[in-house]
């Protein structure tokens, strides 16, 4: 603690006075160092930054944490709507669409079964593509709910059929 006894001057910041309020009437001053502010925060500010932080993250982040299971079932349909227009450009050159479960093969490689083939349907390096959560897309020809058609699905998240996760191309109005 550094103490330094100077003449009064009006402007000091702290007054040894004796009782006496006037600076006229005071001998001595007594600047003391720790009445100036130093830099930094103080650990109030600290933690009132921290909370607020904190309300902030909880607000945003849960908007945000669906985004990619969003962008995911996104990219699922966008497939399936390439998957069928690849198949109805087989139906419209072939006369009919590719039968069985392995039939998106047929939008790369000719069938022996298709003698008016002009593909391949589905330009793709490395075969047909999975669906967004690494698995295959489930095609059946005909198909149990487009029965003149077929059907294509992903079982979405869970990799289980039949719930709400899946995509599909009946739900998509085909």
């Amino acid at each position: 603690m550094k103490i330094t006894i100077t003449k009064p001057n009006p402007n000091d910041e702290a007054r040894m006075t004796n009782g006496q309020s006037s600076a006229a009437n005071s001998s001595f001053v007594i600047r003391h160092s720790s009445f100036r502010r130093r830099g930094g925060f103080t650990l109030i500010e600290l933690l009132l930054v921290m909370v607020i932080l904190g309300i902030l993250a909880a607000i945003v982040v849960p908007k945000f944490a669906n985004r990619g299971e969003q962008a995911r079932q996104t990219a699922a349909k966008t497939q399936i709507g390439a998957f069928s227009t690849a198949l109805s450009a087989f139906e419209v050159d072939n006369g009919y669409y590719p039968r069985g479960k392995d039939g998106l093969m047929a939008l790369m490689k000719p069938p022996s079964d298709a003698p008016s083939w002009k593909g391949a349907y589905l330009e793709e390096k490395g075969g047909i593509p999975t669906d967004p959560w690494g698995r295959p897309y489930l095609y059946e020809c005909p198909g149990k709910h487009n029965t003149s058609g077929y059907d294509i699905s992903s079982a979405g998240f869970d990799g289980r059929e039949g719930n709400e996760d899946d995509v599909t191309n009946w739900q998509q109005g085909k």
